[in-house]
């Protein structure tokens, strides 16, 4: 039986081991290749899970790098004259530079020439910083690539910096100005500032033993360049050099923007006897200076330097804010953009030379400005002659849509800028209690002087709502009394009643054409080169920012426009070039110095030519040889071809006289002013 029983737990076990599938079965084929089915499409969805935005961005950087090398590699492939072959091709026979004119007309190298940069345009390199600045040893901070700013920006910002009480260097960081004529041939790659005026002087002789970049720190006061780095000796004894190497024949100085005030403060101090002044003598820029070519000058400020120094801003920036706050205002990676841009620009005593000189007089009052109804920069008529310039409203050289007052720089509120004056009720801010009642522990990092006035004084500010140019230094010194207390001590803005008055001897007085004399030079002549035809800022409308611990109080409304193009984005226009009002560059020579005047007794020859802008016909064309903008008309070929004629031994009368397309003297002759 137990046999009988083994045989048929046998079978049993035979018969279910036979009911389980074979492997190699076809059937087990099937099952085999449908679970490798199941696992690649389960793979791949995992696959495609993993897939990020961070990949996505990786992919897009990596075509554009690909594709710039490419574009790269086969502009540098290309023949050199093929960018010109196609240019001319689309735009038609380009014109000779003026360097190939003019040598084709004969002319030479005569007179060395002298280049003084302005504000921000000359590069500064490090000397000596602190831990975070490693390798960084003659580096430029300022200038080129910037790239600095992207890799340690708090750093970066330290360096820029000066002491907040001397507006010298701060301890253990020494940042000088580069030297040579690569000091401000280009601010960035590809952007040129004198790069353009060096090449065609080249043309016709000229090299680097009769062309002089008198680079300097242009955040510093014009005295203290003396002071730390014994700049201003230096122009003296290399144009007394040049002079003298090229057979006595005077030198033609070339100031830009700022470099025109500083230009001016080195003609006082030139002469004036030391230790205050270079000891020169009366009549060293007569012996030394055949003419000066300013070059956009800010001769009476620029309404710019208000917004810059009320609130970090100006229209373009205004703009950027207003598109994204949250980048600009807020403590976002505790970046604070603009906070960091006002602690650092503040110390620059260099921006308080440009805020506007003249007070009402010169500016405007709350209901009267010289400019007058809306004048933004529309195209006008040529108009060589004064005397016609100076008639009436027959002319069609601006376009007069409505009153604007423009003296009105800073206003509160849009209806504020455009009510009658007897209708804006105003309440005194100077009277007002200042406290350190807003809330600000997490922002010292970045301190501005706002943090002090508190609450209280941030509405006193808003509630006197109209600020003219004679109230502005009372409202700066209100915000930041201790910038505006190291600013004083080395500029100013008034109109001097007696020029033979001893105080106007102090160097605080020289880079104001305002206050100070012309040098004793009947030969010598003065030029006004600047652009026109393009809106510049002339006032803002502001309004108080969102409460907040980090936060600029102050900002400007760009929800203000009007219908004209007066008002666009909170800013009123004028006419000008993009940076500096007509009035500002060319009152001067137009009125103030023309002829025999209490600021010009010898009689210097003074010549207005201005260069309307025309913006470029193509993009192959860059930034235009016809640019009127504030750096732009440095490549302008009619301003070079002057610069050049002159440098060649020209008059102001061999080029023409006056050039003038707006109505600057019109504007001039309702400035009373005593001459």
């Amino acid at each position: 039986m137990s046999l009988v029983r083994r045989r048929k737990a046998t079978d049993k076990a035979s018969s279910s081991d036979s009911q389980v599938p074979d492997k190699d079965s076809p059937k087990e084929q099937e099952y085999d290749t449908a679970d490798v089915d199941v696992q690649k499409k389960a793979q791949i969805s995992k696959s495609k899970a993993k897939w990020s935005c961070v990949d996505s961005c990786c992919w897009f950087i990596g075509c554009i790098c690909v594709t710039w090398w490419l574009l790269l590699f086969l502009y540098n492939a290309m023949p050199a004259s093929l960018p010109q072959y196609v240019t001319e091709a689309i735009t038609g026979p380009l014109p000779d530079p003026p360097g190939v004119k003019l040598r084709k007309e004969g002319l030479r190298a005569k007179h060395p020439v002298v280049f003084v940069p302005g504000i921000v345009t000359g590069g500064l390199e490090l000397w000596e910083g602190h831990q975070c600045a490693d390798g960084l040893f003659r580096k430029r901070l300022w200038g080129g690539t910037f790239g600095e700013v992207y890799k340690r920006p708090l750093c970066w910002v330290e360096h820029m910096s000066l002491d907040n009480e001397t507006g010298l260097d701060p301890p253990g960081v020494r940042v000088r100005p580069v030297s040579g004529l690569v000091a401000a041939d280009y601010f960035a790659p590809g952007y040129f500032v004198w790069a353009v005026l060096i090449a065609n002087l080249a043309r016709i002789g000229y090299e680097e033993k009769t062309m002089y970049m008198a680079a300097y720190d242009w955040r510093l006061s014009f005295q203290n360049t003396e002071v730390r780095d014994q700049t201003l000796s230096r122009i003296k004894s290399t144009v007394e050099l040049m002079v003298a190497t090229n057979g006595g024949k005077k030198a033609v100085i070339i100031p830009h923007s700022m470099g025109v005030l500083y230009f001016l403060h080195f003609m006082k101090w030139v002469e004036a006897p030391a230790p205050m002044g270079g000891g020169g003598g009366p009549n060293w820029c007569s012996k030394h200076i055949k003419a000066v070519m300013n070059i956009g000058g800010p001769f009476l400020g620029v309404p710019k330097a208000i917004a810059g120094l009320f609130s970090a801003e100006a229209k373009d920036i205004a703009v950027a804010r207003a598109i994204a706050p949250g980048f600009l205002d807020n403590d976002i990676f505790r970046v604070q953009t603009l906070q960091h841009v006002m602690r650092m620009s503040r110390t620059w005593d260099s921006t308080m030379s440009m805020i506007p000189r003249g007070g009402d007089t010169i500016w405007g009052g709350l209901d009267w400005s010289p400019e007058e109804g809306c004048v933004s920069g529309r195209k006008k008529h040529r108009n060589n002659d004064p005397q016609t310039a100076n008639g009436g409203e027959s002319e069609s050289l601006v376009s007069q849509v409505k009153k604007v007052n423009y003296g009105r720089i800073v206003s509160f509120g849009k209806d504020v800028a455009e009510a009658p004056s007897s209708e804006i009720q105003r309440i005194d801010f100077r009277d007002a209690v200042k406290g350190n009642n807003l809330a600000n522990t997490s922002c010292r990092d970045v301190w501005t002087e706002y943090h002090d006035i508190g609450v209280g004084g941030i509405k006193a500010v808003a509630e006197y709502k109209v600020y003219t140019s004679g109230s502005l230094l009372d409202l700066l010194y209100f915000v930041a009394p201790k910038m505006m207390a190291r600013g004083g001590a080395h500029f100013s803005y008034g109109i001097a009643d007696d020029l033979e008055d001893p105080k106007y001897k102090h160097y605080k007085y020289w880079s104001n054409p305002l206050e100070t004399k012309l040098p004793n030079a009947p030969e010598m002549e003065i030029f006004s080169l600047y652009g026109v035809g393009i809106p510049t800022e002339r006032a803002y409308v502001y309004k108080l920012s969102p409460s907040a611990e980090c936060y600029i109080p102050f900002q400007i409304d760009t929800s203000a426009n009007a219908e004209d193009s007066c008002l666009q984005d909170g800013v009123y226009n004028v006419d000008g070039d993009e940076t500096v009002p007509v009035l500002s560059a060319g009152f001067m020579c137009a009125r103030g110095w023309r002829g025999k005047t209490r600021f010009n007794p010898s009689g210097i020859r003074t010549y207005v030519r201005e260069y309307d802008h025309s913006p470029p016909a193509n993009l192959l064309e860059g930034r235009g040889t016809l640019s009127g903008a504030h750096v732009d008309i440095m490549g302008n070929f009619a301003l070079i071809e002057d610069i050049m004629r002159v440098a060649a031994g020209a008059t102001g009368e061999d080029l023409g006289g006056d050039q003038v397309y707006s109505k600057i003297f019109q504007w001039a002759e309702k400035i009373k002013l005593k001459l």
